[in-house]
């Protein structure tokens, strides 16, 4: 397709961001500001049976290919639309059996390789930018990326080398992991439940901010951007690629390290969040600030001992780590400190997959209260918390609990997904069923 650009939008030159995304018109509140197909995505392996593989359509009725049987489908029709690139897959998947395990960004990049191959021309995801305009920072990786990069490349050679002939050299395959590392999107559910990987190159051409005027939701495979703020002529169009509940430091530490840049948002420049984010304990005497400085190092420490301790601790292990920590670190922060609550919410994770859901509802209703504070303006992580809050509460017959807090997360979800979004939709029959 010729480049057409999107109505209402431009490309532009940034001051201090390089390239970036402008209006040209006004965007109300809640308006969808551009909608951008994906020029290649990949379901998430845990999802295989409850999602298409191509359009990410959840549904229970979806029928298995009939040659590998790990791939699934609405109809016949999204399965010819998915086999140019389910192919290379489903030979392999066939080929190796059990030992199939390559990582989601492998079978990513492998997709976009032959998707380069037989496109000639522009596509409809790159209505401004081209995959092959992509950052790839390669000078400003450390050899921590650059080791997980040789092991994505090997992984690459190791499951699709004998499926996917004449694969790019390995200077070639290091610019292209090291783009879809940092311009690839996670697709999310309504409750931010993972679902797969992809690139959308035109959404990828927004610069970020940590108080953003647009939000990206999903319907399928297609990325939307609506306006969370009032968007005039001439203004940037700033999405935040990162969760925005922590501190200044901590944002532009993950920035840095993910983005290589360094924000200089009107939020990192006011900290204007920092203290109710960052709240401590009134004590009858005031807390020193090496104290404080050290229960935020053991804070960081323990959310990353967390992370890795997910791959090999019991629920009940995890459960326990969470305890703990939240029974330290409430000797000093109080309950509505950012780091108490990402250790609230990692144990409600836990006792939702344990089905305790007693448990799973008091942690939620700790969090709700400060996520609505710290977070901006029809975020998507307030609304997926008052979402499963309400269904929780359904669950356990705390009906006018329930209808309410789905209430508040369709007041969000109809800014964020839009009104017409099959999501709001559910939602609202969710409601209707209690009535």
């Amino acid at each position: 397709m010729k480049n057409e650009g999107i109505e209402g939008m431009e490309r532009f030159v940034s001051p201090d961001k390089g390239r970036g995304l402008q209006a040209l018109r006004h965007f109300a509140v809640g308006e969808l500001v551009f909608a951008c197909p994906s020029y290649s995505s990949v379901l998430t392996e845990n999802e295989r049976g409850a999602h298409c593989d191509l359009c990410f359509t959840r549904r229970e009725d979806l029928f298995k290919c009939g040659k590998c049987k790990q791939a699934f489908y609405c109809n016949v029709d999204c399965q010819r639309g998915d086999w140019s690139m389910h192919k290379l897959e489903c030979v392999a998947m066939c080929a190796y059996g059990e030992n199939w395990c390559p990582s989601e960004t492998v079978r990513l990049v492998a997709r976009i390789i032959m998707k380069q191959r037989v496109t000639t021309e522009r596509t409809p995801s790159e209505r401004l930018l081209l995959f092959s305009e992509f950052e790839a920072h390669l000078d400003k990786m450390d050899s921590e990326k650059d080791e997980l990069n040789q092991t994505d490349i090997a992984a690459l050679h190791h499951f699709y080398s004998k499926h996917i002939s004449n694969l790019p050299d390995e200077q070639a395959l290091t610019e292209l992991f090291a783009q879809v590392n940092c311009n690839g999107f996670t697709i999310e559910d309504e409750e931010l439940s993972h679902l797969g990987s992809a690139v959308f190159p035109d959404v990828a051409l927004m610069n970020h901010s940590c108080s953003p005027n647009v939000i990206v939701t999903y319907k399928g495979t297609v990325a939307e951007v609506r306006a969370v703020q009032e968007i005039n002529p001439g203004d940037e169009i700033f999405n935040s690629y990162i969760d925005l509940l922590y501190p200044t430091e901590d944002r532009k530490e993950r920035l840095l390290d993910s983005y290589f840049f360094t924000c200089q948002c009107t939020e990192c420049t006011s900290k204007s969040k920092d203290k109710e984010k960052m709240e401590i304990l009134k004590l009858s005497s005031p807390s020193e600030p090496e104290e404080i400085q050290s229960m935020v190092y053991y804070a960081k420490n323990v959310i990353e001992e967390f992370r890795r301790a997910k791959h090999y601790k019991t629920p009940s292990e995890l459960l326990e780590m969470c305890e703990l920590s939240q029974e330290k670190m409430g000797a000093l922060f109080a309950d509505t400190n950012v780091y108490m609550l990402h250790m609230m919410y990692q144990a409600m994770g836990v006792c939702l997959y344990m089905q305790d859901w007693d448990g799973a509802m008091s942690y939620g209703e700790k969090i709700i209260q400060p996520y609505s504070v710290h977070y901006p303006a029809y975020s998507l992580n307030v609304a997926s918390m008052y979402l499963k809050l309400g269904r929780l509460y359904l669950g356990l017959e705390k009906k006018t609990q329930g209808v309410k807090a789905l209430q508040k997360a369709v007041a969000i979800m109809e800014v964020a997904h839009g009104k017409d979004h099959h999501y709001v939709a559910e939602v609202k029959r969710e409601i209707e069923a209690q009535k």
